[in-house]
């Protein structure tokens, strides 16, 4: 069966990122009061300016975006305003008005998304190229050194990298869907020789996602992330803690609140189309069984193409609509787990290659895991030790209380959910010697912890 992944929004190229440049701006002079005040979002947060200026909106209509790409840059627009008026001053506020929240909830509607800031908005569809007469990337050719992103919130170099990383990483991504489908394609047709060179292929691709994802460092400062831009991208949900209405906020004249998670990777698809293609089961924080390490001669049962987790099955509502469809078409056609258990005795090379998708997908969920020590949980320790919670940004950056578990901008506890997610990457390992490198713990790759982190907290 071959796939026109197209009418997924998929591409082997450039994964679930746009095969296009995202517009840089709504082409109509119509929509120009929303441009212009993400164009000037830095300067207006940092001025408090901002729900003074959208109060003054006019309201405009959204009959005149004619295309998906304009849909897009709308949404995107959109969302930084929404967030910008909630979490633009010391104090949130628990109402969007309807010159950003009616046109917010049509676009999103259209596009099967929630109406806030969330990673498509933020990272799918927000980013440009520097010198936009190269062309590069109509052609094929990713060059990180001429990109750059739309908008941002602070108008800070870091916040632009931790988003620009996440585009790479995406793209990077193409890799993986590639030869992802390819070995679908290959489990399903019986060709052993060709699946084993795929997955081959699909592990060296999944290691670059996480040497991708520890060029955060470079360019952006956990201090910075945490306390100035992490803020800006939370939502409305669970944010009680933090001065947010318990129920959510209201949009526009709606009467009753609605209540979303913010902006979060793990709102890519990525990472969840991997678990899909390699029928990598997540259950509910806390519940997951004891895995079978000495069984490898039939296949410990799976799922195939669920998970248990609450809060991974919500984030497929934050996809758009189209990714959200490809997965659940992997979800239903994948069969290469219990193509390599039927084929496990004659091939030992097709084992150890499966085994090593799974080895290199938990290796990055190790790297992802010091990646948010870093940035979320070693700063959240520093928060009591910087003052007052009015010397702070508004939203999650305020002091916490003594003994609350630090969540993600998703409302998730963070790092319990991500070390399971971890553990259960290796569950669905094929061979003895996969089980055993793959057993629960911190799989040792030559990355080193931050200082002060220790693995059982």
């Amino acid at each position: 069966m071959v796939l026109d992944i197209s009418t997924f929004s998929v591409s082997p190229t450039t994964g679930f990122l746009p095969e296009e440049l995202p517009l840089r701006r709504l082409p109509q002079d119509y929509y120009k009061p929303w441009e212009d005040i993400v164009e000037n979002l830095p300067a207006l947060l940092l001025s408090r300016k901002i729900r003074s200026i959208i109060d003054k909106l006019p309201q405009l209509e959204t009959s005149q975006l004619k295309s998906t790409p304009e849909l897009r840059r709308a949404y995107s627009v959109l969302g930084f305003l929404a967030h910008g008026y909630v979490w633009g001053d010391s104090v949130p506020v628990s109402k969007i008005p309807m010159q950003v929240a009616t046109p917010l909830i049509d676009v999103a509607d259209q596009l099967g998304l929630p109406p806030l800031a969330t990673y498509a908005g933020l990272c799918l569809w927000n980013f440009r190229e520097i010198m936009p007469g190269s062309n590069e990337y109509a052609h094929g050719r990713f060059n990180w050194d001429n990109l750059t992103t739309i908008n941002t919130f602070t108008g800070s170099i870091d916040e632009s990298w931790f988003y620009l990383v996440s585009v790479f990483f995406e793209y990077s991504g193409g890799q993986c869907v590639k030869f992802g489908l390819q070995a679908m394609d290959h489990a399903r047709n019986g060709n052993v020789t060709h699946l084993i060179r795929c997955l081959q292929e699909l592990a060296q691709a999944i290691d670059h996602l996480g040497s991708v994802l520890m060029r955060m460092e470079e360019m952006c400062d956990p201090h910075v992330f945490y306390f100035r831009i992490r803020p800006y991208l939370a939502g409305w949900k669970n944010m009680q803690d933090v001065g947010l209405h318990p129920n959510g906020v209201i949009y526009g004249d709606e009467k009753a609140h609605r209540s979303y998670a913010g902006g979060s990777n793990a709102q890519s698809s990525l990472i969840q189309f991997l678990d899909s293609l390699l029928s990598v089961h997540h259950h509910s924080t806390g519940d997951r069984p004891v895995p079978e390490v000495g069984r490898t001669t039939e296949p410990q049962k799976v799922q195939k193409g669920s998970s248990d987790n609450a809060f991974l099955v919500e984030m497929r509502n934050y996809m758009p609509r189209e990714h959200r469809e490809f997965l659940e078409m992997v979800d239903k056609e994948s069969s290469i787990r219990d193509f390599v258990f039927q084929h496990k005795g004659a091939s030992p090379e097709l084992t150890l290659s499966y085994d090593a998708c799974l080895a290199m997908l938990k290796s990055f969920r190790d790297k992802h895991i010091q990646i948010v020590t870093r940035y979320v949980v070693l700063q959240a320790k520093k928060a009591p030790k910087m003052g007052s919670s009015s010397t702070l940004r508004s939203g999650l950056a305020k002091k916490k209380a003594a003994g609350v578990e630090e969540k993600g901008t998703g409302g998730t506890s963070l790092l319990p959910f991500l070390k399971q997610c971890r553990d259960e990457t290796g569950d669905p390992a094929a061979g003895s010697w996969g089980k055993r490198i793959l057993s629960d713990g911190v799989m040792r790759l030559g990355y080193s912890k931050p200082n002060g982190v220790n693995e059982d907290d």
